[in-house]
């Protein structure tokens, strides 16, 4: 298994380890329900550097991105990111990443899924037509922490001269963090609690300097450690899709509900099957549900209709510890998705009844 440069730290801490796309990750150290419960009242700091990070440059950088993905990157001005998607030419989805503009119309970065890695690099060098586009994968040395909840920005503030306090959603600086140059802070994340995600190469001890720096600031103000666990429960919560369960090669961005950054004004990638979609409309959508009776909803269970006929599939589901309950997203025949619609989750033997609900959950 690979190691990002806090796995040791993770290890001493007395996290519970497993792989997840080929690292050694923390999966949780006190607990999934604490470290939720802080990461939504206080803030929780995860170790996210097994995501991909690659830089495109040149003239006809932005052309390519435009090409692949389904948002409008020529929208992004300096200092501000987009979520988006990569599409195949059946419409499906390849990857979700972000789009960080470095330098407008000629330096992009793009953040995409750890197990992709490799997958969404060789997608875009292949359509790099005669190489066109200068491409960097700089995955291997960079870290990544994600300061996640309402108090994140006030702890790491002492640790910059940047304003990261009034940092809006969505756009990023660079500059100077706990003494050390070139980081990234970026006004995003994963959990709808709010908070920065930082960026940084791990050369000269940057990353023991950084991490010792944020608990150092933090720790007094209720900040803590958390694994991969919360972070699902976290973005389930908020109906975050997951690449592997709630998208992938076969689910279109429209049956994902995410035809808002699905953008028609521009050519991408199956961007006229999409549009057919968008027309047609499709014949299954990914919902939110919470359980009426009592259970866990998991990948793969069956969605039934109350006469047990299959009407699609849960891809994610937890015990909700914000609210107490067990939730899930999943796909669903278009005409049983209204919200209070009443389903059905097959386990074993047992129909467990759900409604279908707005989203986020909470």
């Amino acid at each position: 298994m690979k190691q990002t440069p806090f796995t040791q730290k993770h290890i001493a801490l007395g996290a519970k380890m497993a792989e997840f796309a080929g690292y050694n990750m923390p999966i949780s150290y006190s607990g999934i329900n604490e470290e939720h419960h802080t990461v939504r009242n206080a803030a929780g700091v995860f170790d996210v550097s097994h995501m991909g990070e690659f830089i495109l440059k040149g003239e006809n950088a932005l052309a390519l991105i435009q090409q692949l993905t389904t948002n409008d990157a020529s929208k992004l001005k300096n200092g501000q990111a987009q979520y988006s998607a990569f599409t195949n030419e059946n419409g499906g989805i390849v990857d979700d990443l972000l789009v960080y503009c470095i330098e407008e119309n000629r330096v992009y970065m793009l953040v995409v899924n750890a197990a992709n890695i490799e997958k969404d690099w060789n997608w875009i060098q292949q359509h790099n037509v005669g190489e066109a586009v200068e491409m960097h994968n700089i995955s291997d040395k960079t870290a990544l922490l994600a300061i996640q909840g309402p108090q994140a920005a006030a702890i790491l503030q002492p640790l910059t001269d940047i304003d990261i306090l009034n940092l809006k959603y969505y756009t990023f600086v660079k500059g100077k963090f706990a003494g050390v140059e070139n980081v990234l802070i970026s006004a995003t994340g994963y959990t709808g609690a709010g908070g920065v995600e930082i960026y940084f190469e791990d050369k000269e001890g940057a990353a023991d300097i950084i991490w010792e720096a944020i608990f150092a600031a933090g720790v007094s103000k209720g900040l803590k450690p958390a694994g991969l666990a919360a972070r699902d429960t976290l973005r389930l919560e908020m109906g975050y899709c997951l690449y592997g369960n709630d998208l992938d090669d076969t689910t279109s961005p429209l049956e994902a509900g995410l035809g808002w950054i699905t953008k028609f004004t521009k050519a991408f990638t199956a961007n006229d099957i999409l549009q057919k979609q968008k027309t047609d409309g499709v014949q299954r959508r990914l919902v939110g549900f919470e359980l009426t009776d009592k259970g866990i909803p998991r990948h793969g269970y069956e969605i039934v209709d109350d006469a047990g006929n299959n009407i699609g599939v849960v891809t994610s589901g937890t015990q909700s510890p914000t609210l107490g309950k067990a939730i899930g997203l999943g796909y669903v025949q278009t005409e049983k998705t209204g919200i209070g619609a009443v389903i059905f989750i097959k386990v074993r033997d047992k129909q467990l009844a759900a409604t279908v609900v707005k989203m986020p959950f909470i």
